[in-house]
């Protein structure tokens, strides 16, 4: 079983992955942020770095994809390539850091790879405001990630909904996290593993 777990920054997606990795002794595959040499030089100067970011990204992803494909193990995913393509890149586009030039190349790259991706079995979506993504993201407390920009984090959040709502890859489960804290409330988690529970078994009934 793939699945994957999607949503903005600060929206819980890793918290969640490594607990559920946990619970039901999956695989977890972690978004490349920690090891992504473009991250503080993007933050601090978006229009210089927005398309070596994402190709980064983009690149990792794939072999993440590729990777789930070959093993023969139940798998949970840290964010998907496909908010790669329709929500970072394209806001990053809409927003003239991305020059169009540029995006065409990424999204012909996006493109190529789609025919060797294999969609998860289950996407689950994390909603949440602005006020508790940043609050989530202070408390983390990555240096770079205080570069980010409030309008940022609103655009991508118009964009998630977008693409979810547009989304038909595979089954989705949405949350609202706003008033869930799954890493400290052992309640929050167990109600959340219920929903999980409920959309596996459905994909095999």
């Amino acid at each position: 079983m793939y699945i994957a777990v999607a949503g903005n920054i600060g929206s819980g997606k890793t918290t969640l992955a490594e607990k559920l990795g946990k619970n039901y002794q999956w695989d977890v595959e972690y978004e490349a942020v920690d090891t992504n040499p473009y991250l503080p030089d993007f933050y601090d100067d978006m229009k210089s770095w927005a398309f070596h970011i994402q190709v980064y990204f983009l690149n990792s992803r794939f072999k993440q994809n590729q990777r789930i494909r070959r093993l023969n193990r139940s798998i949970i995913q840290d964010r998907t390539i496909y908010e790669d393509a329709h929500v970072f890149a394209k806001n990053l586009n809409n927003n003239g850091y991305l020059n169009d030039r540029d995006y065409d190349t990424y999204l012909g790259i996006f493109e190529s790879m789609t025919d060797f991706i294999k969609p998860p079995d289950l996407l689950i979506y994390l909603r949440a405001d602005i006020p508790k993504l940043v609050e989530r993201i202070n408390n983390r407390g990555r240096a770079y990630e205080t570069l980010i920009r409030l309008e940022y984090l609103r655009d991508l959040n118009v964009l998630y909904e977008n693409w979810i709502n547009q989304y038909t890859e595979s089954k989705i489960l949405a949350i609202n996290t706003n008033h869930l804290n799954f890493d400290k409330n052992i309640e929050d988690f167990a109600y959340v593993v219920n929903l999980v529970e409920s959309e596996i078994h459905g994909l095999f009934s």
